[in-house]
């Protein structure tokens, strides 16, 4: 299999693999150790199947011979510890990922059933969240619209919708959230990006970026996020990637005077 076809699916690995440990960090290792393992030959390429799937592949030969008790692990949420690690990994293949559940049960040496039922598994535990209010800053109303419906089918409270990094601030203001949704360009040509970063320099909450220009966030040449879904979106992938997101979200140590502000 030529390189460069698997080149071209690392900027998506990393967004799975992020999502998968919950750290932006940890994620990019994984892939690191991927590629090393696969330039070493310690994890054979499949050239069977298609260039995606055999990268998807090989990064879980690397994930299943790590050790157990890794420091991503240590730190996941409680939650995420009360899911079936199986299950968690079937429902972002499929829902945030996109894979069909023969091109799932390839990459993770099971059967159909068996991805079946780990998707319906992680799902049921997904219902089973404490609910959070959601901050959307969105400046197309129809995609807007869309979240917003989803986020209140998910049992979520949307407390507003920005289509400007103004109005997004703003609303933010009160402090009265704990998540957020947010698209990278916005109505009056502000930054989803800079709204989201003057909005986490006082709130401690997990972000989803939203984006129809996923390449533009995941470079490798600077910080990026550790949760993005790609427009057009699927209903099934905003659910997992807003589950992975509380899931693993740890509240850390808020300045003095924020802690209460803070969901």
């Amino acid at each position: 299999m030529a390189p460069n076809a698997l080149v071209k699916q690392l900027p998506f690995l990393r967004r799975y693999t992020r999502a998968l440990v919950g750290s932006q960090s940890a994620g990019d290792l994984l892939v690191q150790d991927t590629l090393r393992a696969i330039i070493d030959g310690k994890v054979a390429v499949d050239g069977q199947v298609s260039p995606r799937v055999a990268l998807y592949k090989a990064f879980h030969e690397v994930w299943n011979r790590r050790p157990v008790a890794g420091a991503a692990a240590s730190r996941a949420d409680a939650r995420l510890q009360a899911m079936d690690p199986a299950s968690r990994v079937a429902l972002l293949l499929t829902a945030m990922e996109g894979f069909s559940y023969a091109e799932a049960a390839s990459i993770l040496g099971g059967t159909i059933s068996d991805i079946e039922g780990q998707v319906v598994a992680a799902q049921r535990e997904i219902d089973r969240q404490i609910a959070t209010r959601v901050l959307i800053i969105e400046d197309e109303w129809v995609i807007a619209l869309d979240l917003k419906t989803l986020v209140a089918e998910l049992g979520h409270e949307v407390i507003g919708v920005a289509p400007t990094h103004s109005k997004a601030v703003e609303l933010a203001s009160a402090g009265n959230f704990g998540l957020v949704l947010a698209d990278i360009q916005l109505a009056d040509g502000s930054s989803g990006i800079e709204a989201v970063t003057e909005i986490l320099s006082s709130f401690n909450v997990p972000v989803v970026f939203i984006t129809a220009f996923p390449d533009r966030l995941l470079t490798g040449e600077r910080p990026e996020p550790t949760y993005l879904i790609t427009k057009p979106f699927l209903t099934e992938t905003v659910k997992a990637t807003i589950a992975q997101a509380l899931f693993f979200h740890e509240a850390k140590a808020a300045p003095e005077g924020l802690a209460a502000r803070t969901a």
